[in-house]
């Protein structure tokens, strides 16, 4: 069971009245005084004036200065200290910042002190009470025995108790002492110290500690501390106790300078008592622009484990990880042309992957393409081409060359295009490592010509001509003669999935290991029914084969030659045509064995962005076989329901679920959460019961709660309706 108090906003309950923010006026820039701030505006019923300018005010007395009101139904002014002594009915007013008290004292040089007092932060919002109130003359409070919430008058769900609270409003900061969190009367955590936001610029101090127990690691205690160190960059450092492990480390960094960008997180445990050694996982994400047409980006990912995710990982998609990438990319981008240069690696997680399997590392890759216009409304003359250094434990590794210069001339009208293409492949390799027999200086070179055409038909349709349908056949051609490559090694290439891309791609491969032998036709036709005036489209739909006049015998190690005179079909619908529901299917049907190898069908009912149904099923032949439902569901005013349940009919079971119930009240929120996994990698079932609370108001600084949730519930948007 994990518990965890988030220190971010809650979701208003729908229909329910919640304070927004006033937007706070702009702050004058220093330098000389306007004079209308250092005038006094008072006025009351009546008032006794001593010689020495000392004032006694009778009466609805109203003290003005600049956008500073003080009002009460006595006054006495002191002229030598220049302050005012308020009884009956108090209330100090400025832009950010309203008392109500029974009285006072007030200067604009000294500040103010008030008792038995009502306080209200407009631009926050957030209001309290407190038996005395101080307030200096730049704004900043201090508060004694204070009450202070985010809930919205005659709403205390939650309420913070302090025997002291200092606000500095010029820095948006708040620190307490002697601090008491209370939910429906309910005591839920005592804090000697405590700091807390009282704006919504980021602030240093500790976040509320995460709470739970895994029967993985036993009891876990998190207790985060955040470092605002700068405006552009920012940390957290969470130590935390797992009782049956030991202490963990973790932590996370943010950085954003002019040109670059990046966040480095991680966790450490120096000595894991279960696995008896130390355990750590880190991750780096970082890019530089160094100019419109130069930047640098790098993604570096490592654990000390390969059943680090196994252990800490919460979910099906953080146990099922496989590979863990590493990679520096370098780009360069001209007028017509790009440049490349990679380094990239792979920490494998899943020891179970045959060495020869796992994906090699390449150190390094450089690749150039372009496209240049030759004259105007002409041909364009292109090429591409990567030089690649593959490197791995085990198995040939070696360099690979490959190059494909091209020619093509399109021709883009209204109603069709016609785009003929000729190139020529050569790809080139020096191996090392190669099985006897085998020539390490391999080549292969073989032309590419083709033709690409569509025409496009449309037609006024509907009631006042308010749609267009359309119709829009087109044909690939593609002819590249048979270059036996059997002894030419694997590095990168495989073989995708026959879609609607794959269907006009002129090699059937991806990657630089092969090129298909092709005599082929690629036929297909789509049609639309969209709305005239905004574009949005109703419906979609899509079938396609490719007809071979040669039966293709290039293949890669292990894949079945093809023995037909055509490809499976395909086919795509999408339709949005009723209301608020939308519909999909996909599916690739073999007609010679009639039987579909792949299909994928869904159904979406999402009358709000909060509230949705999904209702999906996955095919994949001799493979995967899944139903997935999911939904997000308001019952009543405050409540709602979520849930996902996938089932496997193959292996009679559910791989996935969760069902959640959430109280969504206007300044807090209250989630649980039971769900179930099966680790794809692994095969184990997990379990967890997950209870999660949000108070408004405490910290702008976290994940938001609703991550899972979007990931889980397809269309899901938690973010419909949020306080600022």
């Amino acid at each position: 069971m994990f518990l965890a108090v988030s220190a971010v906003a809650a979701t208003p309950a729908q229909g329910q009245q919640c304070p927004q923010p006033v937007p706070a006026p702009a702050v004058a820039t220093a330098g000389t005084p306007d004079p209308d701030e250092e005038l006094i505006v008072i006025e009351s019923e009546g008032a006794e004036v001593t010689r020495q300018g000392d004032a006694r005010l009778l009466g609805k007395v109203h003290v003005r200065q600049g956008d500073r009101t003080l009002s009460a139904r006595n006054a006495s002014y002191d002229a030598t200290s220049r302050s005012f002594r308020v009884e009956g009915d108090v209330e100090y007013r400025d832009p950010t910042l309203r008392i109500a008290g029974e009285s006072g004292d007030w200067s604009s040089d000294v500040g103010g002190r008030f008792t038995e007092t009502e306080f209200e932060l407009p631009t926050r919002p957030a209001r309290g009470a407190a038996d005395e109130l101080r307030l200096s003359p730049e704004g900043n409070l201090g508060l004694t025995n204070p009450v202070f919430t985010t809930c919205p008058v005659g709403n205390d769900d939650w309420l913070l108790k302090a025997s002291s609270i200092a606000i500095d409003r010029e820095r948006e900061q708040g620190t307490g002492r002697d601090v008491r969190l209370e939910l429906k009367g309910v005591p839920l955590l005592y804090l000697p110290y405590i700091t807390f936001p009282a704006g919504p610029s980021r602030k240093s101090g500790f976040l509320f500690p995460s709470v739970g127990t895994s029967s993985r690691s036993g009891f876990e205690l998190g207790v985060p501390y955040y470092f605002n160190l700068a405006p552009n960059y920012d940390a957290i450092f969470e130590p935390a106790l797992l009782t049956r492990r030991g202490f963990r480390f973790g932590g996370e960094f943010r950085y954003l300078t002019e040109r670059s960008r990046g966040r480095l997180e991680g966790s450490w445990l120096p000595s894991d008592r279960i696995a008896d050694r130390s355990r750590s996982y880190g991750k780096l994400e970082h890019l530089t622009d160094f100019s419109s047409s130069l930047r640098l980006s790098g993604s570096l990912e490592n654990s000390s484990d390969s059943e680090y995710f196994e252990d800490f990982a919460r979910g099906q998609q953080g146990t099922s990880i496989t590979y863990l990438e590493r990679r520096v990319l370098v780009e360069w981008l001209g007028r017509g042309w790009r440049a490349e240069g990679l380094l990239q690696n792979f920490q494998t997680i899943d020891r179970t992957i045959d060495p020869l399997d796992r994906p090699y590392t390449r150190v390094p890759r450089l690749a150039l393409s372009g496209d240049w216009p030759v004259g105007r409304g002409g041909p364009e003359a292109g090429v591409s081409g990567e030089l690649v250094y593959f490197q791995r434990d085990e198995g040939t590794v070696g360099a690979r060359l490959d190059l494909e210069p091209r020619i093509t001339w399109p021709v883009r009208k209204p109603g069709y295009f016609l785009e003929p293409y000729a190139g020529f492949r050569y790809t080139a390799y020096q191996l090392d490592e190669t099985g006897p027999g085998i020539d390490d200086s391999a080549s292969l070179a073989a032309p590419i010509l083709s033709l690409d055409a569509g025409l496009v038909f449309d037609r006024s349709a509907g009631r006042g001509d308010r749609l267009l349908h359309t119709l829009e056949p087109r044909v690939l051609y593609t002819w590249i003669p048979y270059r036996q490559q059997d002894d030419l090694p694997v590095f990168d290439t495989g073989l995708p999935e026959l879609d609607m891309i794959g269907l006009f791609r002129r090699n059937r491969f991806v990657g630089g290991d092969r090129l298909a032998d092709t005599n082929q036709l690629a036929v297909g036709v789509t049609t639309r029914l969209v709305e005239a005036a905004s574009g949005r489209q109703y419906l979609a739909a899509t079938i396609g084969q490719q007809l071979y006049f040669e039966r293709p015998r290039v293949a890669l190690p292990g894949e079945t030659p093809e023995t037909r005179d055509y490809s499976d079909i395909i086919g795509e619908l999408e339709l949005s045509a009723y209301k608020n529901w939308s519909a999909g299917l996909a599916m690739q049907w073999d007609p010679n064995a009639s039987n579909t190898v792949l299909g994928q069908a869904r159904v979406q009912y999402r009358p709000r962005p909060d509230s949705v149904v999904n209702l999906g099923y996955r095919y994949r032949e001799g493979r995967v076989e899944q139903w997935d439902g999911s939904a997000s569901w308001p019952v009543a005013r405050e409540w709602r329901l979520y849930a996902r349940y996938v089932y496997s009919v193959r292996d009679g079971q559910a791989v996935d679920s969760f069902l959640g119930i959430e109280y969504a009240a206007c300044c807090w929120r209250l989630r649980l959460v039971a769900s179930r996994y099966v680790s794809s990698r692994t095969g184990e079932q997990d379990t967890a019961v997950a209870l999660q609370l949000e108070l408004n108001g405490l910290s702008s600084v976290g994940t938001t709660a609703d991550t899972f949730l979007e990931r889980g519930i397809r269309g899901y948007s938690g973010a419909s309706s949020p306080l600022p």
